[in-house]
């Protein structure tokens, strides 16, 4: 059976034909690009169409033609680091801390002589 199979590149080429095969329905949805550039993309016909695609040509956002209009999703307000620290802590206990730092630093002589003593400097 070896000699009947070499030279047929087994397993790299598929010799099955498109014959008989029956594809999902699609739907062309055609977009408009504010440069000017126009081009349709292949959607399922039970796909969610989106309101805008990247332009092919000069990757600008293209409106789909229809005109729909896009829909806002209701994203995550960004979290900056004051945030999440007000997740930890409460102001009252911030104004705490800050009283702490300010009185190490004017009783050991400014901010150079505050350090931690892993991080002072030795001569």
């Amino acid at each position: 059976m070896a000699e009947s199979l070499r030279g047929t590149r087994m397993g790299t080429v598929s010799y099955e034909n498109e014959g008989g095969v029956e594809f999902a329905p699609r739907q062309l949805v055609p977009f408009d690009c504010p440069n000017g550039h126009a081009f349709a993309v292949p959607f399922s016909v039970e796909a969610e169409l989106p309101t805008a695609w990247e332009c092919r040509v000069c990757g600008a956002a293209a409106i789909r033609r229809d005109g729909v209009p896009a829909e806002f999703k209701i994203g995550r307000k960004t979290r900056t680091p004051w945030d999440m620290l007000l997740e930890r802590r409460t102001i009252d206990d911030l104004e705490v801390l800050l009283k702490e730092r300010l009185a190490l630093l004017r009783t050991k002589g400014g901010p150079a002589q505050a350090l931690h003593p892993d991080h002072r400097k030795t001569a």
